[in-house]
């Protein structure tokens, strides 16, 4: 088997875990991380070979932007106060412990590669607390908490990660620089971001075709990564800026088949990119094994010793980050998105589980100092962060279902009913706004304007039937029933037009363009 063939087993992997996932109620990302580990096992597999700059730079700008689409910039400033605990305050904490422990347990371990090591097992994977949690049906406020620390906390470790690595090269340290070019790496990001997702924007309205729109924003987040990076930003945040800035700003509310299809085109990317990235960690067993070879004992004992650091830590900072943000929030009139019960914040202590960018950082480890020394056990640090990775992806993530069916910690499905039912209370009533402002201008028969008018109650109902009484349920019931039966006779009748446009493909001198812009004709009517 060459590289080739084994991208090829990974993304069938990828499309595979998600359904058989499903089946045995296990996280997807889980499932790909034990594919890699089978595949790193047999012989016939050769070992990765994938330069570690480039890691980061191809899976991450992906996955980063198809997680801020599920989100938006109202979540992040709702949850503020327990995102900056957890991916600013947690991230550093977290570094420093770690630290300290590797650097007292591993001979010959230097402060400064031991905080690299602590910097780069510190950041939970956003792509693992978003496909992990995202899928056990937990409450809305927790996943945003989640999926906000995943997404913010790579910025920091990313940053303090660089200047430990910079510290160990070089045998120079200074706080005032590192605290400064933190600073600077987030100013250019955003700067960096808010350029390209505003000049994204202005080129999506000049771009009148979907897909032309939709293969725009899969480049726009590599560009900004890739950018930031250049300057010397957060290609991390930069990305985060882009994404954020394009969903509050360059959706069009009546671009439907480019919204559809993005969805859709974003879904592919998502599963795709993610069972690769989780298989690649998987694979990584190759070099554990031969960095290993006669010395398990030892380094499974540092491996140990780091898990319980990064996972006690995080218990014991969430419990009085979560007192914390309650209390700061005690008083306030407007609606913030906080933890929660004691079970919440179980349920979040036991989701740091760490991926993508852990790996990437060790295998970015440098090889050599500037002075031509090899780096300070290296081959340990990278040992060890595997160890951490596989630990929290796989204990974490196959026991994290069951936590949480034990725990009972669930969404708010009135709650979220409730929301959905003023949705379409507002739906309706801005249908039936612009009915009577046409009305003004147009002079429409009033059975037409009768029938528009339980049109536009109807848009309300579809999206919630609650919004009515029961009276007029049962009557949009019946409608809804014989509309059902309209709709299934024209699908059929529209499936037949299909097969016949279609069998015409085949015949001589058909001209294959022309066939299927007729069947593009079809296919859109098929959706109204």
């Amino acid at each position: 088997m060459d590289q080739l063939a084994l991208l090829f087993v990974l993304l069938l992997g990828a499309l595979v875990s998600v359904p058989v996932g499903d089946r045995l109620a296990l996280p997807a990302p889980v499932l790909m991380t034990l594919l890699g580990i089978v595949l790193a096992l047999l012989d016939f597999v050769p070992n990765v070979d994938i330069p570690p700059g480039l890691i980061l730079p191809l899976l991450l700008p992906p996955l980063l932007y198809a997680a801020v689409r599920r989100t938006s910039w109202r979540q992040f400033a709702a949850n503020r106060r327990p995102i900056f605990l957890l991916a600013v305050a947690l991230v550093f904490v977290t570094m420093v412990c770690v630290a300290a422990v590797a650097h007292a347990i591993v001979p010959g371990l230097p402060v400064a590669a031991a905080l690299a090591l602590g910097a780069l097992v510190a950041p939970p994977d956003p792509v693992a607390a978003t496909a992990v949690a995202g899928r056990l049906g937990l409450p809305r406020r927790l996943v945003s908490i989640l999926e906000g620390e995943g997404l913010f906390n790579d910025v920091t470790a990313i940053v303090l990660y660089h200047v430990a690595i910079a510290a160990v090269v070089s045998g120079t340290f200074s706080p005032w620089e590192a605290g400064l070019d933190l600073v600077l790496s987030a100013v250019v990001a955003v700067a960096v971001g808010l350029a390209l997702g505003w000049g994204a924007n202005r080129l999506l309205d000049l771009l009148d075709e979907a897909t032309l729109q939709i293969g725009l924003t899969l480049l726009v987040p590599y560009a900004s990564y890739v950018m930031a990076e250049e300057l010397h930003g957060s290609g991390v945040l930069a990305v985060l800026t882009t994404a954020l800035f394009l969903a509050e700003y360059g959706a069009d509310p009546d671009d439907v088949m480019t919204r559809l299809a993005g969805h859709a085109f974003w879904d592919v990317v998502d599963t795709l990119v993610t069972g690769v990235a989780f298989g690649l960690i998987g694979l990584e067993l190759h070099n554990a094994l031969r960095t290993a070879s006669g010395r398990w004992g030892e380094l499974l004992g540092w491996s140990a010793a780091v898990v319980g650091v990064v996972v006690l830590v995080r218990l014991l900072w969430l419990l009085p980050a979560t007192w914390l943000t309650k209390r700061l929030h005690a008083g306030r009139d407007h609606d913030e998105d906080i933890p929660m019960s004691w079970r919440e914040t179980v349920v979040m202590w036991w989701s740091g589980m760490r991926g993508v960018a852990s790996v990437a950082l060790a295998l970015a480890i440098p090889l050599e100092t500037r002075d031509g020394a090899p780096f300070p056990e290296r081959d340990e640090i990278v040992f060890i962060a595997f160890g951490v990775i596989l630990a929290t992806l796989l204990v974490q993530g196959l026991t994290l279902p069951w936590l949480v069916k034990r725990l009972g910690v669930r969404a708010d499905t009135e709650r979220e009913k409730q929301f959905e039912k003023e949705l379409a209370v507002r739906a309706a009533g801005a249908a039936k706004r612009r009915l009577r402002e046409i009305e003004s201008v147009e002079e429409l028969p009033e059975e037409l304007s009768e029938q528009m008018l339980r049109r536009a109650f109807e848009i309300g109902m579809r999206i919630s039937p609650d919004m009515a009484d029961e009276e007029r349920r049962e009557a949009h019931q019946q409608r809804v029933r014989r509309l059902k039966r309209i709709r299934r006779i024209q699908q059929e009748m529209l499936s037949a037009a299909r097969h016949e446009v279609l069998a015409a493909r085949s015949e001589p001198g058909a001209d294959p363009e022309i066939v299927d812009r007729v069947l593009r004709h079809l296919d859109v009517r098929s959706l109204r």
